[in-house]
């Protein structure tokens, strides 16, 4: 054994972690982390070096070699860490690697300060800001094939639906543009997440800092954290910041199924709104007919697969003391990225198959034509025209509705004498209203078109909507971008202090 070997984290146990724990335990969780953590941690041990330097706490020469080492370990990369599973983890891995090149006295001194807590504490959180960053992107360029696609539609009529049946005239750009305004508040709720994972533990220790007098908000700049999670205990105990994450991600992904549930019914022969482009389409072994839309049934299933991810992390930390607790630091971080995977599959997969989608605008127009959803129109003009009440035109309407459902007639099979019927039947006395109107109050885009108030179809409401929502996009994409840009700043940064140091 090297003499250096001697020095490990094991001092008060006599024997090494049984087979199963390895096996079951510590390995996956090794192989997990120099897979997704190497690279944060790896900038974590630089930037807590360079800082035990400008403070004094360790002397210049031991830094450069420190950082020296560090340097060598971080070029050789996840491979060139030599595996040992009477190691605990991957900090073990690494010091061990460090001690080895420049021995125990030296390589002793990095750890100065801190603990694995606000090591892996603050590991964790750059990890997960990195995962959010890659799914705000997604969420953004989906946002956009929503909002492009919405102007397109503006004038593609449909039937609008309540409790599945025909309800009242919208188009189809309303409809995306509905969808693209809870995309909007997905956005903003992931961004609120990723403000208050992106802030800096580094520094609490174990629990409550400690007696050196450390710089967090020099590491708070070289890791590019936008600030600190101030209280040390809270920085160690808490995780509402992957519990929050966690419960955006299900959100965005229940959203998501609603849409590909949507989807998948219009594709159907019954409704035949839409058909999926056949390269996202699968077939049968049997049915030689079939075209199926099998990746929305995979886009709800993924969904589901994310809600129970979410769950499995607001379980982890539900009833664990509000102290360091391995079941809520590390039960509740591996179902958390599989949700965010999920999304981001999603997300990528709809904005695929949306703008290669074809629909079938003269059926959603003709279905919007005899589906009676234009009778809350027709009961508004009675008013207009007649200056009937509302609930008198409603009464009127719905008795006519009825007695074209029994004759087999469709909305547009109505006529004025009907109206009259129905009236002298309820009231006493004929309608009177013009057959112009009644037409005008039949045809699905002019209901579109009378919706001019804040939030309708009508176009002009709808092209100040969009407009709102691509300026909306432009702010959101330039928002993502700074945050990648600080990110770099501070990685520049950090590469420069390291230079600076190693070659002073």
């Amino acid at each position: 054994m090297q003499a250096e070997d001697t020095v490990q984290l094991r001092e008060r146990v006599r024997e090494k972690p049984s087979e199963d724990l390895v096996r079951y335990v510590n390995a996956p969780a090794l192989a997990r982390e120099l897979r997704v953590a190497f690279e944060p941690q790896m900038q974590i041990h630089l930037a807590h070096t360079v800082m035990l330097a400008r403070q004094n706490i360790i002397g210049r020469d031991d830094a450069r070699a420190i950082l020296g080492a560090l340097t060598e370990i971080h070029a050789a990369g996840p491979a060139g860490i030599e595996i040992d599973h009477g190691l605990e983890d991957m900090y073990s891995h690494l010091e061990r690697a460090l001690i080895r090149r420049i021995g125990p006295d030296v390589g002793g001194r990095m750890h100065t300060g801190r603990s694995r807590n606000d090591l892996g504490v603050t590991t964790a959180r750059m990890v997960l800001r990195a995962s959010l960053l890659d799914l705000l992107d997604r969420v953004l360029a989906f946002h956009r094939v929503l909002v492009d696609l919405a102007a397109r539609h503006v004038e593609t009529v449909m039937p609008g639906l309540t409790h599945s049946q025909h309800a009242q005239i919208i188009t189809l750009g309303y409809y995306l543009a509905a969808f693209a305004d809870v995309v909007s508040r997905d956005l903003a709720r992931l961004e609120a997440a990723y403000g208050r994972v992106n802030r800096n533990p580094l520094g609490a220790a174990a629990l409550t800092t400690t007696g050196f007098p450390l710089d967090r908000q020099l590491t708070t700049a070289l890791l590019g954290f936008d600030g600190l999670v101030e209280n040390a205990y809270d920085a160690i105990v808490s995780r509402d910041d992957v519990v929050e994450a966690a419960g955006a991600v299900a959100l965005l992904m229940t959203n998501l199924s609603r849409l590909a549930e949507d989807l998948w019914i219009w594709s159907t022969l019954e409704f035949g709104y839409a058909e999926l482009a056949d390269r996202y389409c699968s077939v049968s072994s049997i049915m030689p007919q079939k075209k199926n839309p099998g990746v929305l049934e995979k886009l709800k299933a993924l969904s589901a697969e994310a809600l129970g991810d979410a769950t499995a992390a607001f379980a982890a930390v539900k009833n664990v003391s509000f102290s360091e607790c391995g079941d809520a630091q590390a039960g509740a971080n591996p179902p958390l990225h599989r949700a965010i995977d999920a999304a981001i599959t999603a997300l990528d997969l709809l904005g695929g198959v949306l703008p290669s989608t074809t629909f079938h605008a003269e059926r959603m127009r003709r279905l919007a034509e005899i589906g009676f959803a234009t009778m809350t129109e027709l009961a508004d003009t009675i008013v207009r025209e007649t200056g009937m009440s509302f609930r008198m035109a409603h009464n009127v309407v719905g008795k006519t509705v009825s007695r074209a459902v029994d004759e087999g007639k469709t909305a547009m099979g109505l006529t004025t004498g009907m109206l009259d019927e129905s009236c002298q039947d309820l009231f006493g006395h004929p309608l009177g209203l013009s057959p112009e109107a009644l037409s005008r109050a039949l045809d699905p885009w002019e209901n579109v078109c009378v919706r001019t108030v804040t939030g309708g179809p009508a176009p002009a409401e709808m092209a100040r909507m969009l407009a709102d929502a691509g300026a909306r996009q432009t702010a959101a994409e330039e928002r993502q971008r700074l945050r990648r840009q600080r990110l770099e700043s501070s990685r520049q940064q950090l590469a420069r202090e390291v230079a600076v140091a190693v070659g002073s």
